[in-house]
Order: structure tokens, then sequence, then C-alpha cells
């Protein structure tokens, strides 16, 4: 999974996967999301990030099963 933050822009990528790009949808005007050629979700981006996640308080914890 990757993350990225592009401030000049206030857009948030978030990469679930390396995957060929079937279609992208847009789930609202300030959201889309990246399927691949097997109909599943590999990204999504989120314009307005600023205003729509706690851009600066990002953290990621592990839970083992």
């Amino acid at each position: 999974m990757k993350i990225q933050y592009f401030r000049d822009t206030d857009t948030l990528h978030i990469a679930f996967r390396a995957a060929d790009i079937g279609e992208t949808r847009d789930l609202d005007e300030n959201t889309i999301l990246d399927i691949d050629t097997q109909g599943q979700i590999c990204g999504i981006t989120i314009e307005h990030a600023s205003d729509r996640a706690d851009i600066p308080q990002f953290s990621f914890e592990q839970v083992a099963a």
C-alpha cells in the first residue's frame, strides 16, 4: 500500500496495491475510485483532503489476526 499527499493540490491518493486500472469511478465530486481489470478497488483519490481527513494526524497500525 502506498499513501501520497500532494500539498499543492490538497489531494490524497491511497494505492492499495499495484494493478492495471480498468476503470475509474466517481464516488462523489471529490472522491475517485480506481478499479482493476478484475473489478476490485485498487486505489482511491480524495480531493480537498485537508477538509475531509485529518492529514497531519495520520498513523498506521498493523494488528495481528
